[in-house]
Order: C-alpha cells, then structure tokens, then sequence
C-alpha cells in the first residue's frame, strides 16, 4: 500500500490530459512514508483518453484512463494481465469518504515566472484542503487532506484549451486519476489530487512543473500515526510536449493480455 500511494502522487504529478493527440515527456520524484523513488514518466493524450506510462527500474507501468467508457486499465510489462475498474462505480465509492462540499481549493499568482522547457512558465499557489475519513462506522477517522506548493503554468501550450475542458468535465463526474489500489486506502489524497489538476485547467494552460506537498491530519492515535504516514512531497517537470496523431490502439491493453475486473 505504502509503495502504492507514493506511485499514486507521481502518476497524478505526470499526467497531463488534453483532447488533441498530446505526447508529453516528464521527470518525477516523491518522498513519503519512508520511501523515496524517481519515475521517467509519458504521457499520451488522444480524445477522452489517456495512457500514462511510467519506468521504474525495468519496469514499465500503464495505466489507461478511459473516460469515455468509465474505465481504468493497470498493467504492466512484466506479465500478460491488466486490471480493470468500472470507475462510474468506484467514483460513487470513493466520493462516500470525502466530504467535498467542504473542501476549499483556490490557485493564486506569486508574480513569478520562469523557463521551463524552453517557455515561459508563470508561478501559482496552490492550495487544496480536503476533509475525509478512513474507515466504517465506529472505527471511522476524520481526517483532513492539505496539498499546497508552486506550480507553474505554460499559457498556449499545446492542447490548452482542450486539457481545461477535459478535467473540468472528468473531474465533475467524479473521476480521479490515480491508481485505483491506492486512492480505496487514501481517497482523500486521490480528490484532492483531482482538484488539483481542476484548477491548473482553471487557469488557461498546461502545468510544466510542480512542487506539492500532501499533509494528513487528524484526531485520536490512530489518526496522528496516518498523518505522519501520509505526509509526502512531490515534484514533476515537462521536458517535452509533442503533437502528432497517436494510434487508437494505444489506448487499450494489449489484445492477448487477460483482463480482472476489480
């Protein structure tokens, strides 16, 4: 779980969604819960769609997030066998544990800007809190989630426009992009995520690098042992963004893979 969660952060650092055929290339890196790990990471965009593969080591992780089907593929290049979430069910599951009519997010100049991959990045702070629970009934912990940190934003990059109507659409159907795995142990940290990427889209642009810190908090032993497990940072930078059409075929799991529903 714990090597789960600190993928989630850094699959949902890396992804970049837009509706024109994207390609971008990143560089992430987490801390949290006593691990530390760097991925190379790419992502491919084509429509509703998108597949984000990330290295580790010899290992290639996919995931496919597939909006217009309500799924998410996991699989990856060690054995013929993808996972698979019907995400309009578990987006109805995960939205049990988090209060979002209480969460507060807000995304702000700093006056800054910067070169980021050869453009002109402008800085923002972002700040997302995100109060939730863990656990049923009596065992349930409240618990609250904070993401905060820069983020600094390309205005006309390529597919803008696109990537602001696609998570504005994605996100108010309740969808998150992380690992479904992670996100059941921490919902929390998969909404606020999702807001996250919300409002980069809110601000007309592609988000080339970020640097979020992610804060548990809450009542009683239980929850203060969570909160210190569930601090993490994480950071991730664009180093290329491309724009030519991409195979629909890239877009499922291999035809001789088999498939597990979750």
């Amino acid at each position: 779980m714990t090597r789960a969660v600190l993928s989630m952060v850094l699959v949902a650092g890396v992804a970049v969604p837009a509706f024109a055929d994207v390609t971008v290339k990143q560089m992430g890196s987490g801390k949290g819960m006593g691990m530390s790990t760097n991925m190379a990471s790419t992502s491919y965009i084509k429509g509703m769609k998108m597949r984000v593969d990330s290295v580790n080591g010899d290992t290639t992780r996919t995931m496919i997030f597939d909006v217009e089907n309500q799924k998410i593929y996991s699989f990856d290049s060690k054995k013929k066998e993808a996972d698979v979430w019907d995400m309009a069910d578990f987006g109805r599951q995960a939205s049990t544990a988090v209060d979002m009519s209480q969460m507060k997010a807000s995304i702000t100049p700093n006056g800054q800007t910067k070169q980021i991959a050869g453009k002109t990045a402008t800085g923002y702070e972002m700040n997302v809190t995100v109060p939730t629970h863990l656990g049923d009934g009596k065992n349930a912990m409240a618990m609250q989630v904070t993401l905060n940190g820069p983020v600094w934003i390309v205005k006309g990059a390529p597919g803008a426009q696109d990537y602001m109507t696609f998570y504005k659409g994605a996100v108010e159907k309740g969808w998150i992009f992380s690992d479904p795995r992670a996100a059941k142990g921490q919902p929390g940290q998969a909404k606020a995520m999702a807001e996250m990427y919300r409002q980069l889209a809110a601000t007309g642009g592609l988000a080339y690098e970020t640097d979020m810190n992610i804060k548990m908090d809450g009542d009683g032993p239980m929850a203060a042992m969570m909160a210190r497990m569930g601090n993490i940072t994480m950071t991730s930078t664009v180093e290329s963004v491309e724009t030519s059409p991409l195979a629909d075929s890239l877009f499922a799991p291999p035809a001789d893979y088999k498939l597990s529903p979750k």
